[in-house]
């Protein structure tokens, strides 16, 4: 019986697997790196709620601590798309700190697919 309930679960399909992801990396050209880490903590959270929303996570550089990268997971990408180009999106953006520069050319969003977790 444990070997059917294991090869039911192996036959299944990994949702996590097919999940799109989001992945946006900034460096900070200035010195407010530690104003981004304070406004990543203090989030609104307002993604939390968008339809097909899964989870972020957002990473700090430890080689380079002006480097941050923002992960998002998503249902699929009509849910990230509906998401970027809603209200909400625009808002979440209110706590970016003031005087905020970026190294030329360091922002971009990659498009990913999760295939293990």
């Amino acid at each position: 019986m444990a070997v059917e309930a294991a090869e039911e679960t192996a036959s299944e399909p990994d949702v996590e697997a097919e999940q799109f992801v989001a992945v946006s990396v900034f460096v900070v050209a200035n010195d407010k790196a530690e104003d981004v880490h304070g406004a990543f903590l203090a989030r609104p959270h307002l993604v939390d709620e968008a339809p097909g929303f899964v989870r972020m996570e957002v990473l700090r550089g430890l080689d380079d601590p002006k480097e941050f990268w923002l992960v998002t997971h998503w249902r699929d990408e009509a849910s990230y798309a509906a998401w970027h180009h809603g209200h909400t999106y625009h808002a979440s953006h209110a706590g970016i700190p003031r005087g905020l520069k970026l190294v030329r050319g360091s922002a971009q969003v990659r498009r990913m697919r999760s295939i293990a977790r």
